[in-house]
Formats: C-alpha cells, sequence, structure tokens
C-alpha cells in the first residue's frame, strides 16, 4: 500500500531589503540583523493572522518572549540584496511554539534558524499557555 507523506506546513513569506544601516563596515549583513529579519517576519505572520501582541498584552496580560535560538550562518548576504524570510511552525506547545525560519537571496539559502518563543505572563514573569484565540490560529499551522 502506497501511503502518501502530509503536505508540509504552510510558510509565511516576508520580503526584507539590506539597507546600509543593516550592514557592518564591509557591506555584509551584520550576523545579529538576521535575527531581526527573523523577528519581524514573525510578527508580521501573527499580524496577518489577527493576533494583537499588544491587544492579548493588555487585555490578558500575555508576553511573547525569545527562550532559545539556534542559528546557522550559510553565506553573507550584502547591501541592496532582496531577501526573502522563510517561516513555519515546527512545533506548538502548551507554553511554546517552535518557529523553523530560512532567509534566501533568490534560491540562495543564506540563513536558518530555529527560535522557540514562550507566552509569559506579564506580571508573574512565568510560562503561561497560549491564549485560545493564538492556539486556534497557530495550531493548524504546525507540522
Amino acid at each position: 500500500m502506497h501511503t502518501s507523506l502530509p503536505p508540509p506546513p504552510p510558510a509565511f513569506v516576508f520580503p526584507v531589503r539590506v539597507y546600509y544601516e543593516d550592514t557592518d563596515a564591509g557591506g555584509v549583513v551584520y550576523y545579529a540583523n538576521y535575527l531581526r529579519f527573523c523577528e519581524r517576519a514573525r510578527t508580521e505572520w501573527l499580524r496577518a493572522l489577527g493576533v494583537e501582541q499588544q491587544r492579548l498584552l493588555a487585555e490578558r496580560g500575555a508576553l511573547f518572549v525569545v527562550r532559545h535560538v539556534r542559528a546557522d550562518y550559510l553565506a553573507p548576504a550584502r547591501l541592496d540584496d532582496s531577501l526573502t524570510v522563510e517561516s513555519t511552525i515546527h512545533d506548538m506547545r502548551n507554553v511554546s511554539v517552535l518557529f523553523s525560519q530560512r532567509i534566501f537571496r533568490e534560491d540562495k539559502l543564506l540563513f536558518t534558524a530555529e527560535v522557540k518563543i514562550v507566552s509569559v505572563s506579564s506580571a508573574a514573569g512565568r510560562p503561561i499557555p497560549w491564549p485560545d484565540a493564538v492556539r486556534a490560529q497557530l495550531s493548524p499551522l504546525s507540522s
């Protein structure tokens, strides 16, 4: 019996242009800025899904914080490059989401990262379960 694999989870694709402010003295993207590009992509994905972080903070006291990052720098991006940040959700747990992110210049893979985000109470500073609205939006996107 032949079984087909399930389709991969949907990816969110976010374009980024490299500006002078993103580069070091050699015109290469400064290493920390790849993480900034990934942060922007995750934030815009949540926004596109209708997840309003400021509203969750005001109404539920929930913050989203980075708990862990694993990054691999494969090739440099340079001034004026047009990049694409591709984001998928690798795993969703009760209080955490593991994002897989890749940055491309055209078809060339430049950077990969796994970023674990945790839902935290702003008052207590401790992990709390994802709000139901967030879980409803993100769970179907998890692989």
